[in-house]
């Protein structure tokens, strides 16, 4: 089955993204993001769309062109400090937003991909980060459960596709990239 479609605006609309979808969006700050994806998303108008990707973009580029048209009911990040719109609709409460450290972020989606449930980590013991989160201690240190983070979609950046869906993945593209398109049930690339 040849997977490849003219365009991002197309393999969007095949893929059936629809309103209140859960979409994850590759890259590490602007490097590697799936800048054609985004603009397809904002030309085609889906909404109360939740985004789980290392950062929010800015002002007007990446997922903050989503934010300035409202597209976006929730983020799921680890990194949100570029994007005034961002701040805006967060102070306002008109965005809800998930902070999770980035290194829990990419173990959250790589547990996914791998059909991991959940796991134990440190980073967030005795913060706002472990509240309403079972913790155990292993060895004389605390832990901290975190649940895998599945999407329904992601859409990544990758520098070579073929056929099949293979991609392969150029520099700073290897970031988040991978993994989500791993994690989720239809990739976008």
């Amino acid at each position: 089955m040849n997977k490849v479609v003219p365009d991002a605006r197309e393999a969007i609309r095949r893929a059936g993204i629809g309103d209140g979808a859960v979409i994850m969006a590759g890259g590490f700050g602007l490097c590697g993001i799936p800048e054609n994806c985004i603009a397809a998303i904002r030309e085609l108008g889906m909404r109360e769309l939740t985004f789980i990707s290392n950062n929010a973009g800015v002002d007007d580029f990446g997922l903050g062109l989503l934010l300035q048209t409202r597209q976006i009911r929730k983020m799921v990040s680890s990194y949100v400090g570029e994007n005034a719109e961002f701040e805006r609709q967060f102070l306002a409460g008109e965005l809800e937003v998930e902070l999770v450290p980035q290194g829990t972020l990419a173990e959250r989606i790589r547990a996914a991909a791998a059909g991991i449930p959940a796991f134990f980590t440190p980073t967030g013991y005795g913060t706002v980060v472990a509240e309403g989160k079972e913790t155990r201690e292993f060895d004389g240190r605390m832990y901290v459960m975190e649940r895998a983070l599945p999407a329904d979609f992601a859409i990544v950046k990758a520098h070579v596709g073929d056929a099949a869906g293979n991609l392969v993945y150029r520099k700073t593209a290897r970031n988040f990239n991978p993994m989500m398109a791993a994690a989720a049930k239809v990739t976008i690339a």
